[in-house]
């Protein structure tokens, strides 16, 4: 065997031993809700469509509308040939949602996290990141060279702590948090954050990937407590609860124009096809339309919340903390016996010791299936 194989087949025998081993299945995604895996129809409660908007009538007109005019792919990155018409409607659509001068758009989520916090970020900086903030925070920060430092999760006072300790040493400071916690379904004080990075010259990024189109009237995470919280650094996903593809960072117009010049994720990418951007598009149509559906998968986590005795849901996400890797499989395991689709957490996803199962609650999950899971859970898992 070459050197290779051996070294990558001795890192899966690993794996499967500490029960960290993922392999992909294959998944027909009927409509919103249903999948087909390994030849069974399953109810899902593990995708982030939200408001099921993949598949939207309208959503996938637009999208189909924009590849008959603009052709299936943009050609180029932004900078060259790529930035076809659509970009302009989205990004101005972007800021006003978000309340901010400008918008950004890059190819994904991990896109803009890598390539925004490298561009505010130096050698000479400082970067607090909460514990629990996605992979692409961390792989942004550490991008940047800086001083990467994490705070305990949603823990204000530590936060204080450390810039008190740090940022005098530092020209220039970062903090960065999810805004909904992808694995976890809190929401961050980005109130109490935005007040501390106010008070020592620290710049506030919020990940809103699990907050647009379902928090805050569909505006996010900053709009959560139905009020503005002038985060400066809003950025997100367009995958989600957008039902599209791409990222995006939504900030002030000399911050934004900055990215256009020097995010290399950016300069370096090709643009998104036109049918991602239009899509989009019609999408912060449809929530700017419908509040009241937008407002679904929150309501339905917390009817199930409810249901199961758990703690009320803050997003469309509710975790269930089995603890070991063993557990937390066999869990998801019983549930799909049940019909149910409900993925396995694991780290490095989630910290050593909380491998849990992660239910997503969309717009069109039927109140009787809610209920339902919610009864086997309580029965079955919890109790």
């Amino acid at each position: 065997m070459h050197s290779l194989d051996s070294f990558a087949q001795d890192k899966l025998d690993d794996l499967k031993r500490r029960q960290l081993y993922r392999s992909l299945s294959e998944t027909l995604r009927e409509d919103g809700i249903w999948v087909e895996r390994d030849g069974r129809q399953l109810l899902s409660f593990s995708c982030n469509d939200y408001l099921n908007l993949t598949q939207h009538p309208s959503i996938k007109q637009a999208a189909v509308a924009a590849i008959e005019e603009y052709g299936a792919g943009s050609g180029a990155s932004r900078l060259i040939t790529g930035n076809h018409p659509l970009y302009a409607k989205l990004e101005a659509r972007l800021a006003h949602l978000k309340s901010t001068d400008a918008a950004c758009v890059f190819g994904s989520g991990y896109l803009t996290n890598t390539g925004v916090i490298p561009v505010l970020i130096g050698q000479d900086g400082l970067v607090l990141i909460d514990e629990l903030s996605h992979a692409c925070i961390y792989a942004g920060a550490q991008l940047s060279r800086g001083t990467v430092i994490t705070f305990r999760h949603n823990d204000i006072d530590h936060v204080n702590e450390l810039l008190e300790r740090h940022r005098s040493q530092h020209r220039h400071a970062l903090i960065v948090t999810d805004g909904v916690f992808s694995m976890d379904g809190d929401l961050a004080p980005l109130d109490e954050l935005l007040s501390l990075g106010q008070r020592f010259d620290a710049w506030l990024m919020s990940d809103d990937a699990h907050g647009i189109g379902v928090v805050g009237g569909g505006r996010g995470s900053s709009f959560s407590a139905n009020a503005r919280i002038p985060v400066p650094l809003q950025m997100g996903t367009l995958s989600k609860a957008i039902g599209s593809y791409g990222g995006y960072l939504c900030a002030s117009a000399p911050v934004v124009e900055l990215m256009r010049n020097r995010a290399r994720t950016l300069i370096y990418s090709t643009g998104l096809p036109p049918a991602c951007v239009a899509a989009a598009i019609a999408a912060l149509d449809l929530i700017e339309r419908e509040p009241a559906y937008a407002a679904l998968p929150v309501e339905k986590a917390k009817a199930f919340t409810k249901r199961a005795g758990l703690p009320p849901a803050q997003s469309p996400i509710v975790p269930i903390v089995i603890g070991d890797e063993e557990g937390a499989v066999a869990a998801s395991r019983l549930l799909e016996n049940e019909g149910y689709l409900v993925v396995a957490i694991r780290p490095p996803t989630v910290p050593p010791g909380t491998a849990r199962l992660r239910l997503t609650f969309t717009a069109q999950h039927p109140d009787d299936k809610i209920e339902n899971l919610a009864d086997f859970v309580r029965e079955k898992i919890l109790g």
